[in-house]
């Protein structure tokens, strides 16, 4: 088999390591396969080179990015750079071609999707939120809209990503969206949790068949380690609350976290949060030890495994891979009860909250020092996102898709 993966960037984590290491799992079974990128940020590994493709260059994706802010358009910039991918894909000729997040300002889908109704190829593309059925924003369940159940207007979230300033093309966005992607002739959508398959059942995408496949993580990087972070920081005994995140958007909670810091005390608890911006780090609670975002997985996996608790108040979330490292690092989770971040939380490695509150959040902190649940526990839950059997998964898809399961 030939796969071809295409997805915004080549190096980070999220996205872009499921897909490296889905393609790592597809070439150790034997078959081929190539990752098209959007956008560059460090230069890619040896042992890859041979099979990426870059598709832009710095200016077109200024120019996406202008596009959107305008216009509320992202997603229809950047034609040079996808007929580069086409011709592309002509020449490699895959057997399937896996799509992941269309969102980056690298690639046009209307030039795109008017290439994969005519190629006719098996096409899977991962849903990693709710971007592809709505006219405009990636989460609608934090204010509540129904729109994209019959048709975009009038967006109430034009501010968030993919930000546009002035326009409102949500209408126009949503019309031009459901028919392009509802013409691909052989399509198979994948969600990482049964929640966000939900939506996709009651949308416009709904005519197509959709798996379940939840994001892994590696176990081999992932698990407990020792370290000198209490002893480094001062911490002493203190309980360590732990936050993380790629980027801190208002749906990830800090405010939550950092409210609950405040009205627990730092005589008992320590905040720790990383993956913050300049900004944020000023506006944070005395005491609070932060990181800007870290490309350094052996620290965070040394605080992930010092962590006491790991707070995840999300508003709005998938599958977020972030409980994953956190349960096996053999530390317990909380979560807001919110989309898929509740998939991997049960009462033997954390809690779920019983609302989005700060006070609910302090709840279960309180609650989960006096309860029972030790991270021999957390690390056994964690054995249910062993990436190695979730990418086989992916790899059966793509023999089902080929025809070689027969």
């Amino acid at each position: 088999m030939k796969i071809l993966q295409i997805e915004t960037l080549y190096s980070a984590g999220g996205i872009p390591r499921i897909v490296r290491s889905l393609m790592d799992v597809v070439k150790e079974n034997g078959d081929e396969c190539k990752f098209a990128f959007g956008r560059q940020r460090v230069e890619v590994i040896p042992q890859h080179k041979e099979d990426t493709f870059l598709m832009e260059g710095k200016l077109e994706v200024y120019t996406h990015v202008l596009k959107s802010r305008l216009f509320d358009r992202s997603g229809f910039g950047s034609k040079a750079a996808t007929k580069r991918l086409i011709k592309f894909i002509k020449e490699y000729d895959p057997d399937v071609i896996h799509l992941h997040s269309l969102l980056g300002y690298y690639i046009n889908i209307k030039v795109l999707f008017n290439y994969l109704a005519e190629a006719g190829k098996p096409v899977v593309w991962t849903q990693h939120d709710c971007w592809a059925i709505t006219g405009h924003c990636i989460h609608f369940v934090n204010v509540g809209c129904d729109k994209w159940k019959t048709g975009c207007h009038s967006c109430s979230q034009k501010g968030t990503y993919p930000p546009s300033i002035f326009a409102d093309s949500s209408r126009r966005n949503y019309r031009e969206k459901k028919e392009l992607f509802t013409s691909v002739p052989n399509m198979t959508l994948v969600t990482p949790s049964e929640w966000l398959a939900g939506f996709m059942r009651q949308s416009f995408l709904s005519k197509y068949p959709i798996r379940v496949i939840p994001n892994g993580i590696d176990l081999n990087l992932y698990k407990p380690m020792e370290s000198d972070l209490r002893e480094k920081y001062n911490i002493g005994d203190k309980k360590i609350l732990l936050g993380v995140a790629g980027t801190w958007a208002p749906t990830k909670g800090l405010h939550h976290l950092c409210k609950a810091y405040e009205a627990l005390g730092s005589e008992k608890y320590q905040l720790v949060v990383i993956g913050v911006s300049e900004e944020q780090q000023a506006s944070l609670p005395e005491n609070t030890i932060s990181f800007k975002r870290t490309t350094n997985v052996e620290e965070l996996i040394k605080w992930y495994s010092a962590a006491d608790v790991f707070l995840n108040a999300t508003t709005a979330d998938n599958f977020p891979t972030v409980n994953l490292e956190s349960l096996a690092c053999g530390t317990p989770v909380i979560t807001f009860p919110t989309g898929g971040s509740v998939e991997s939380v049960d009462k033997t490695c954390g809690i779920v909250t019983e609302a989005q509150t700060t006070e609910a959040l302090i709840k279960a902190i309180k609650e989960l020092e006096c309860s029972e649940i030790t991270r021999e526990a957390c690390i056994k839950r964690s054995k249910l996102y062993d990436s190695k059997a979730r990418y086989l998964e992916y790899y059966e898809l793509y023999r089902e898709l080929c025809g070689k399961n027969k």
